[in-house]
């Protein structure tokens, strides 16, 4: 199979540089830095700091403050533990004599440290204080002053996790644009209709949320997938579904608004599939739930898909004729890829393209299979953003809209956090300073 456009980018551009990459380089130029003033040079130099900067920076604020506390904790039970067992060896010279007694006693050193984090009932640092112990003790007999050298890494400690947490709470200016809204596409951010959001995505979609960034979310599906998708989304802008056919309020679990087909274009959709011999679903909306009838004999492709379909709890499968023709929003015909084609083209023959807009999708889960979808020509999703913002806008006339046309696809959970940030970007861009501003052309 072919490769799309952004398979094609994503195997020529290289990864993208984050800011945790950033700013633990920072970290470490200035934990050396620091050093350097302290006087020491070459061989001299400590790692110690960079080393615990390197483990203390994580990507959040919070993350790295629990680390540079275990951090903490773990050095000074290994460094406690360290000078006592030097100071033991210094006290009684003969406990030095023999290298490996020495060795088996250091092993008693790890298993003390190892003890003690658990005792404290901080597990997160036993591994740590085990590692601050050997480096303590392993230079003996070599080590001359054990007192000073434990009080230098205990030093080194606190200059890596201080600077960790500063350089990681440090941020540029930043102004978040609460008045704009971000049109998204679901598939940007999973691979297909039965597929659930990637945990560090949701977490990084609901971040933004509780942030107060506008998003809304526009799937080519009913809203019973979303709601399969993404239940624990905490979304704050009603969703487009349907392929733009449909405007859904997720919190309160009701359309809005939808966009039916005309009586007699669905007499005349219905009289050409029956005409033709097919079978087709006819999507509706009744009561605030999708209601879906199917008519004409179940074919092999049809059970494939909806074996898969009815375990939802989201969506009514109803037998019979439908409630109300006024209702109807789209008609759905599931068969093979080339009579879909032949299909299309005799429905265009009685129904010209301004009067209605078929789509083809792949079916996910059935090889070789696509849907043909049937809708009113002003179900699109360009329309359905109009139709979105005039209601949100009555209500804020400030807010403006921000299509993200992003051409890109959910492939991995790499794309899309990466989408993710690029949103981000958009909605809390840094603030520059006026001379900045206008070198780069910025408006203010």
């Amino acid at each position: 199979m072919e490769q799309s456009w952004y398979e094609r980018k994503r195997e020529r551009s290289l990864p993208h540089v984050g800011q945790r990459i950033v700013k633990t380089s920072v970290a470490v130029f200035i934990c050396l830095l620091i050093s350097y003033i302290l006087g020491y040079r070459g061989s001299e130099m400590p790692t110690e700091s960079c080393i615990t900067a390197i483990i203390c920076m994580q990507p959040y604020v919070r993350d790295s403050r629990d680390f540079a506390l275990a951090r903490f904790i773990g050095t000074m039970i290994g460094a406690v533990w360290g000078l006592l067992f030097l100071l033991l060896l210094l006290v009684f010279p003969r406990m030095g004599s023999i290298l490996p007694l020495v060795y088996a006693r250091m092993a008693i050193g790890v298993l003390l440290s190892l003890y003690t984090s658990v005792l404290l009932r901080r597990p997160d640092a036993a591994g740590l204080s085990a590692i601050v112990f050997l480096c303590v003790v392993i230079s003996f007999p070599e080590i001359e002053e054990p007192l000073s050298q434990a009080l230098e890494r205990i030093l080194n400690l606190f200059i890596g996790t201080t600077v960790a947490i500063a350089v990681n709470v440090f941020r540029l200016p930043r102004e978040k644009h609460r008045n704009q809204v971000f049109f998204l596409r679901t598939k940007a951010l999973v691979p297909d209709r039965f597929s659930q959001i990637a945990p560090v995505a949701m977490f990084r979609l609901n971040y933004l949320y509780a942030d107060g960034a506008r998003i809304c979310l526009m799937s080519e599906h009913a809203p019973a997938f979303f709601i399969m998708q993404m239940s624990s989304t905490r979304v704050n802008t009603p969703l487009i579904v349907m392929d733009g056919a449909a405007i859904y309020d997720f919190n309160e679990n009701r359309f809005l608004q939808t966009e039916n087909l005309p009586v007699e274009d669905s007499e005349k959709i219905q009289e050409r599939l029956r005409s033709l011999g097919l079978s087709y679903f006819i999507y509706t909306v009744h009561n605030n739930k999708t209601s879906i009838f199917h008519e004409g004999e179940l074919t092999t492709e049809e059970r494939q898909v909806l074996d898969r379909m009815r375990r939802s709890p989201y969506r009514d499968y109803l037998e019979g004729e439908i409630l109300s023709m006024e209702e109807i929003v789209y008609f759905k015909v599931i068969d093979r890829d080339d009579r879909l084609a032949e299909t299309e083209a005799h429905l265009y023959s009685v129904m010209p393209k301004g009067k209605v807009r078929a789509v083809r999708r792949r079916q996910a889960g059935a090889p070789g299979i696509s849907g043909l979808y049937i809708y009113a020509h002003t179900a699109t999703m360009e329309q359905a953003e109009s139709r979105l913002m005039k209601m949100l806008q009555a209500d804020n006339p400030s807010l403006v809209p921000v299509d993200l046309r992003l051409r890109a696809e959910h492939y991995s959970e790499r794309d899309a956090m990466h989408i993710l940030n690029q949103l981000a970007n958009r909605y809390e861009p840094v603030r520059l300073p006026g001379g900045l501003r206008k070198l780069f052309g910025r408006k203010s």
